[in-house]
């Protein structure tokens, strides 16, 4: 009876044992916290928290479908002179910030993607450069990318996207810097090598309803210099926007005259629908060899825009070339683009 007892009481233990053992194998961890993306208001909106860290990040793009349309072949080849051509467009920006003792250390990445058809494609880094206390460097567009506001005014450098060192001061009104330019696609006279170099300088600023902006760069290796005014004021019911540009010889900031004018009004209709028509003037026009040929030219255009929804837009744009001593052309191209 002892016997008994004992063995039934021991087997109880281990039972009991073995019942705690393999409740403990089956007890859930605890669930660690989950830290949730915060929105970063510091530097505007779209901006958030990379989370685990103090820097802030932005992504914004646009989607954009355009038909060219115009009377001379598009895509530059002779066996196929269609007077119309469709591409597709997709850009996305990262723009990342944060605090420093020298203010907001920034870091940006544009990514460009183009479509001409379902085999010709192309990616390309549009913008990639880092900035901070006024410095800027790497891969951006220089002042010689801005201009009026209509599609008209051809008043810019034949390239605009150079690997270059900035620096500029500015203000909410007034900015003023200076740049260093590697110009390694630009133009290049005969006997030249494309591994050039140029500086240029811009300065611009807000006065009320007046606006002004004043650019220069001068080509090391092609030993000329180009200058651009331009600027742009509040009449009834639109913006009037003139501009003047003066090139001692063609280089990489300016190719396509001697000296040039263009004006434009920009007509707000209403809020959505914005009417701009433009008109500029060739001295000198175009580049023949290493100078600017002899001959003028005119151009005269109109430009449509029309926000249908909020960042959805509608543009059309029609333009008629007129050269002294050779064929005249009209070109446009109506865009659908949606930003985000």
């Amino acid at each position: 009876m002892n016997i008994k007892s004992l063995l039934l009481g021991s087997a109880a233990a281990l039972a009991v044992v073995s019942g705690a053992q393999a409740a403990d194998a089956i007890v859930a961890a605890e669930p660690e916290p989950v830290e949730y993306v915060r929105v970063c208001d510091a530097y505007g909106t779209g901006y958030f928290y990379i989370p685990g860290t103090e820097t802030c990040l932005k992504i914004n793009g646009y989607v954009r479908f355009q038909v060219d349309v115009g009377d001379q072949p598009l895509n530059g080849s002779d066996s196929n002179d269609s007077d119309w051509d469709a591409r597709t467009r997709g850009q996305v920006q990262f723009t990342a910030k944060s605090d420093t003792e020298y203010g907001p250390l920034t870091g940006v990445i544009v990514m460009q993607f183009n479509a001409d058809n379902a085999s010709d494609q192309s990616a390309k880094l549009d913008s990639a450069y880092i900035d901070i206390a006024g410095f800027r460097a790497g891969l951006f567009y220089s002042w010689w990318d801005d201009g009026l506001s209509g599609e008209t005014d051809d008043i810019g450098s034949p390239v605009t996207l150079h690997n270059s060192l900035r620096y500029q001061y500015e203000t909410d009104a007034f900015y003023a810097g200076i740049s260093v330019d590697e110009l390694e696609d630009g133009f290049y006279k005969t006997d030249e090598e494309p591994n050039n170099v140029g500086v240029a300088v811009g300065l611009g600023g807000k006065a009320g309803a007046f606006s002004y902006q004043i650019t220069a760069g001068y080509d090391v290796d092609n030993e000329e210099g180009a200058v651009r005014a331009m600027g742009t004021v509040d009449i009834g019911p639109g913006t009037l926007g003139l501009a003047a540009v003066y090139a001692s010889g063609p280089s990489s900031y300016y190719t396509k005259a001697e000296w040039a004018i263009a004006a434009e009004y920009a007509i707000k209709a209403t809020d959505k629908l914005k009417i701009t028509p433009g008109v500029q003037y060739y001295s000198n026009y175009y580049v023949a060899g290493d100078d600017f040929s002899d001959d003028d030219a005119w151009k005269v255009g109109l430009t449509v825009d029309y926000q249908i929804v909020d960042n959805f837009y509608a543009k059309a744009s029609v333009q008629y070339l007129d050269p002294e001593n050779d064929d005249d052309s009209t070109a446009g191209y109506f865009r659908l683009q949606r930003s985000f």
